[in-house]
């Protein structure tokens, strides 16, 4: 064993691909710039794995322009949301606070520019994503959305506030820095203000990037992380670090391949920021009762302990922890469900699945989904350490003694009611059971 944990801590392969990434500029889904990102991938798994290759699938590309908060004689910084409409939307601006669900019952809010916070309190009982303040919004009448970060630092947020299969009309989004935030409700709260937009929406194309390792069995592991990341940044946490690490644990496991007892398939999947399309689109190709588990990697090395959220698979929670132990290295594990990343298109089947991120002891973004997202918040050190746990943890999922049982999805459908993330969905279209 020590001599591949010596390889991997001084292995320059997963990091010099990360800068790879962030070096590309846009990695926007269906941009050059992905596609440039997606092919480097390719060629990077191919000195490792076999049948290294590209499958393209068509999306909705949306690209920005210039967007505008004008409040009295004052114009205000701001980035439009992903698939917001263009457009132009003057009303009374109204500050709801964190935009919570019970924030907007029974308000009418015709003909008002809304804003909202990026974070809930931390007694709340669920996440409300920033989609799902964002169509409580438009089903409440309003005329423009403003979002508010509740990170300081002058970093206006960014993400997607639709889908290609669910539309909002055309009520134009932008985010801004909790700074611009507090003077907009301090000065502007019930004063008119303007939001503009200017974006394009276009056929596009993206692609999933795929290649293999292990024996040719039905059965199969999927390493996953997607390669796409908002236009605004580098997209180093979200998520080079994550593609990256899955190259790193293809050097890793090509080394270890007789380790492997069935099937490794490595996923890096384009356009998971416009609604984790480059997954939904794998899964619904693929027999996900062979699929053993899903590893997918999305925010790994933001901080030195690895966060697994299990899905309610209670083998995973045991296998994560198990490694952790093992190496002395410390993980943490959260059994609930996580419906935010690519693995879900795949949990809604039942199929056992892990979001592998980190523990910083934050519950918001930090600094993914801004301008800050960049490769100086991360450490080779700490990169390198996670590369060792998680090729370990694939080694014994791939292992022939390792099992986990498939969940019914009527019964993932019953947990997301328990937890309470089914209202969310609803709301946003995004109910798939």
């Amino acid at each position: 064993m020590t001599e591949w944990i010596g390889e991997t801590v001084t292995s320059e392969t997963g990091w010099n691909h990360l800068e790879t990434l962030v070096d590309i500029g846009n990695r926007m889904a269906g941009s050059d710039g992905e596609r440039a990102a997606a092919v480097a991938t390719r060629d990077a798994l191919a000195e490792h794995a076999r049948n290294a290759r590209l499958e393209e699938f068509g999306i909705q590309g949306w690209e920005r322009g210039d967007s505008r908060i004008e409040a009295g004689d004052t114009e205000q910084d701001c980035i439009a949301l992903p698939r917001s409409p263009p457009g132009e939307a003057s009303g009374e601006l109204v500050d709801l606070g964190y935009g919570l669900p019970e924030e907007f019952a029974g308000r009418d809010l015709s003909g008002k520019v809304v804003m909202v916070s990026s974070d809930v309190p931390d007694h709340y009982e669920r996440v409300v994503h920033r989609r799902e303040k964002y169509y409580h919004a438009v089903e409440a009448g309003a005329a423009g959305f403003v979002f508010a970060n509740h990170y300081p630092g002058g970093l206006a947020p960014t993400g997607s506030v639709g889908t290609e299969e669910s539309p909002v009309g055309d009520v134009p989004a932008v985010g801004v820095s909790k700074e611009v935030g507090a003077r907009l409700s301090r000065r502007f709260d019930g004063e008119a203000v303007t939001v503009s937009v200017d974006a394009s929406l276009a056929d596009a194309t993206s692609q999933n990037v795929h290649a293999e390792l292990g024996p040719d069995t039905a059965e199969e592991l999927l390493v996953t992380a997607h390669v796409d990341a908002h236009d605004i940044s580098e997209g180093a946490v979200d998520n080079g670090a994550g593609t990256a690490m899955v190259v790193e644990l293809a050097r890793v496991l090509a080394a270890r391949e007789d380790e492997l007892d069935v099937r490794v398939r490595f996923v890096v999947f384009g356009a998971e920021e416009v609604g984790l399309v480059g997954s939904a689109h794998d899964a619904a190709e693929r027999d996900t009762d062979a699929v053993r588990a899903v590893l997918n990697l999305d925010g790994v090395a933001a901080a030195r302990t690895l966060a697994f959220t299990t899905n309610g698979f209670d083998a995973l929670t045991d296998a994560a922890d198990a490694v952790g132990e093992r190496l002395g290295h410390p993980v943490v594990t959260n059994p609930e469900l996580g419906p935010h990343s690519d693995h879900w298109e795949y949990v809604v089947h039942g199929v056992p699945a892990y979001m592998v991120s980190s523990d910083t002891g934050d519950a918001g973004r930090g600094w993914a989904h801004t301008a800050a997202d960049t490769l100086d918040k991360l450490e080779k050190r700490t990169f390198r350490e996670q590369a060792v746990l998680l090729a370990e943890l694939a080694v014994d999922l791939a292992d022939a003694g390792f099992g986990v049982a498939h969940a019914a999805p009527e019964d993932v459908a019953a947990a997301c009611e328990a937890q309470g993330l089914a209202e969310g969905m609803r709301v946003t279209g995004d109910w798939p059971f």
